[in-house]
């Protein structure tokens, strides 16, 4: 039976502008099984993952777990729990860490405030290596397991990057998928050898578009439009381009984007439904998924 990652690779369906939509994400750490909703079907307290849930809808933070790669993640069930709380928008990125005797004490932050940028004094700031989360949640979709557990574990071979599993970062049909942090840039159907060329240009402060899904900061059409400035410039420094705006109409979105040194661009993307039909997931039916389409740039200048 053809999976649904073998099935977009021989269809060429685009990676850019796929990537999940956060401006922050609060990872948790949690060892062991994870069900296909792994905040209520883990070892994770179900009413904690509940509350985080709950809380976390509409802020902009979006809560995943994360283990570290290997073949018996559920024979140690830690006394302390590693959380990683990384805010992506370029210019305000930071990436903080903690830990915690029980996750129930992460229910009492402001994920609203961390969605905007706030971090209120949370943890200690991260100085070390890039952070790679690998999706490897087979419960989710079978490729992400398949896929993503091989490529988890030869890049924590490979050292240089810190390196987990997560639950979920969306798109299961372009496994292996991987988010790097500090930046928040996802990728897909990635080898290891790519993935190290992406986790040293994050290293570095740069971005690599071979196979860039696109930043979480922004929403999808925003992700479209950064993403086609950056081919056309040439531009690969992270923290340079911002998504201003974004205004819809009658199914396009016009979209600002905006370069440190007062270059602007407006970016016309619709969104369009893929034929043929494809499964989205493993065992679903077949559908016809959006994508985004560029449909015109235009450049200027910002006002002074």
């Amino acid at each position: 039976m053809s999976t649904c990652a073998t099935a977009a690779r021989e269809l060429h369906e685009p990676l850019a502008a796929t990537a999940a939509t956060a401006r922050t994400w609060l990872l948790v750490e949690q060892p062991g099984p994870w069900g296909a909703k792994a905040l209520t079907s883990s070892h994770l307290d179900r009413a904690v993952g509940r509350r985080l849930e709950t809380s976390a809808d509409g802020t902009g933070t979006r809560v995943a777990l994360v283990r570290r790669p290997g073949r018996h993640a559920d024979v140690h069930r830690p006394d302390r729990h590693e959380v990683i709380v990384a805010h992506t928008v370029p210019g305000r990125a930071w990436v903080r860490r903690a830990t915690v005797a029980d996750p129930e004490q992460l229910t009492s932050l402001d994920l609203a405030a961390l969605g905007r940028g706030d971090h209120g004094g949370f943890g200690r700031e991260h100085r070390g290596d890039p952070l790679a989360l690998v999706c490897t949640n087979g419960k989710r979709d079978r490729c992400c397991a398949l896929l993503g557990r091989p490529l988890a574990a030869e890049l924590a071979a490979m050292g240089g990057a810190e390196v987990w599993e997560i639950t979920h970062i969306g798109g299961h049909r372009f496994a292996p998928t991987m988010l790097a942090l500090p930046h928040g840039y996802a990728y897909g159907r990635l080898s290891a050898h790519a993935a190290k060329d992406v986790l040293l240009a994050t290293r570095e402060g740069r971005v690599v578009l071979e196979r860039c899904r696109g930043r979480s900061a922004w929403d999808r059409p925003g992700q479209a439009a950064e993403l086609v400035v950056r081919e056309r410039t040439g531009e690969d420094r992270a923290d340079t381009l911002a998504v201003e705006e974004t205004a819809a109409e009658d199914g396009r979105w016009t979209v600002a984007v905006r370069h440190e040194d007062g270059r602007r661009w407006s970016v016309v993307v619709e969104q369009r439904a893929q034929e043929p039909p494809r499964p989205e997931s493993c065992g679903k039916a077949p559908g016809r998924p959006g994508r985004m389409v560029v449909r015109s740039v235009a450049e200027g200048r910002s006002s002074p």
